[in-house]
């Protein structure tokens, strides 16, 4: 056989989550409420009008319009995607062309730099200041020195926890003229410096949101791109015409009109994180055992330790999952229960 797989395919590797079973999961900055039965006999019976035989809405007006609805965006500047990730992949591939510059930063979410690169875009990176912050000014001249036709970065970050203020981002988009800023709010929703009310001021800004996290849908894959006008009519124009299938589009809609359930959601997320870290602190304190501890303005908690690969075993070992990174543990947080319980095995883990 003379075919081969060509150099941008040769070596890749499959995502590999962890697998099997574990009684609690902090590994993936999922949500810790499963849907109500309530609601989900709501969304049974939204499911049982669906005519499966059609085709899904192209354009994705119901959950659009109830995102809308919920953040106070415009239809006209929202574009639907199968998660964040298909977003992502689409502005790779159809606004950067091969050759060009897109900037990201370390740490943060590594499928930034694995689109760009499938899609042969150069990849530039930035790296934080020691104390995984970013200096906007630094961010700047290093887009500007690198010629960067992208800048790409999550705020808050993934996994870093940490997040960059209104003022300093504004900055950032500001002072880039003719660089698309893709900026990813994931975790927005466990903080307050949002610039989704000024999206329409920019040319050159496209702000990312996830259903995976605060709405509690990972299950369902389903993202938002906001943008202006012109930007969105590209992205809609760019995707795939029936991207979101009808039941995803149907569970989405009926969950995002659901503000009081979703905030009440995201303030006891909010709330059992800042016990977490508090927590985390505690035992720091007792045993001296962590390099730092970043204060999360997300859903997780990141810890820099040279013990991270221990702890994960250890965790794994008591049925508990956490992410490990070189050099470092990401703990998203559950319910109460579940946190104190990661807290008694962490506690366990120190005093062995």
């Amino acid at each position: 056989m003379s075919y081969k797989l060509n150099k941008k395919l040769i070596n890749l590797v499959p995502y590999d989550p962890i697998t099997g079973h574990y009684d609690i999961r902090l590994d993936a900055n999922e949500s810790c409420f499963n849907l109500n039965d309530s609601l989900k006999e709501k969304i049974g019976r939204s499911i049982s009008q669906i005519d499966f035989n059609r085709y899904p809405d192209c354009l994705a007006k119901a959950p659009t319009k109830a995102f809308s609805e919920l953040y106070n965006v415009p239809e006209e500047l929202i574009s639907a995607g199968n998660g964040s990730d298909e977003l992502i992949s689409i502005i790779s591939s159809c606004f950067f062309e091969a050759g060009d510059t897109i900037v990201n930063v370390s740490y943060d979410f590594s499928m930034y730099e694995f689109y760009a690169q499938l899609y042969e875009v150069k990849v530039a990176t930035y790296q934080k200041e020691a104390d995984l912050t970013i200096d906007p000014d630094k961010l700047i001249a290093f887009c500007k020195e690198n010629g960067a036709k992208g800048l790409i970065f999550s705020n808050p970050c993934n996994p870093t926890s940490l997040g960059l203020d209104r003022a300093s981002v504004r900055k950032i988009i500001e002072s880039l003229d003719g660089c698309l800023v893709i900026l990813d709010e994931a975790y927005m929703d466990f903080w307050d410096q949002s610039l989704l009310d000024e999206v329409n001021n920019y040319d050159n800004l496209i702000i990312l949101k996830t259903c995976s996290k605060a709405i509690g849908l990972a299950a369902v894959r389903f993202g938002f791109a906001v943008s202006n006008k012109t930007i969105t009519n590209a992205i809609r124009a760019a995707k795939s015409p029936y991207n979101n299938d009808t039941v995803a589009q149907t569970i989405v809609s009926d969950i995002l009109s659901e503000k009081e359930y979703l905030k009440e959601c995201r303030d006891i997320i909010v709330a059992n994180t800042k016990k977490l870290y508090s927590d985390i602190l505690a035992i720091n304190e007792k045993y001296s055992c962590f390099d730092k501890i970043m204060e999360p303005c997300t859903n997780f908690v990141f810890i820099i330790t040279d013990k991270y690969e221990d702890i994960y075993k250890f965790m794994l070992e008591n049925s508990i999952a956490i992410r490990k990174f070189r050099g470092a543990i990401r703990i998203t947080a559950g319910t109460e229960a579940e946190n104190a319980r990661f807290i008694e095995v962490l506690e366990k883990y120190f005093s062995k």
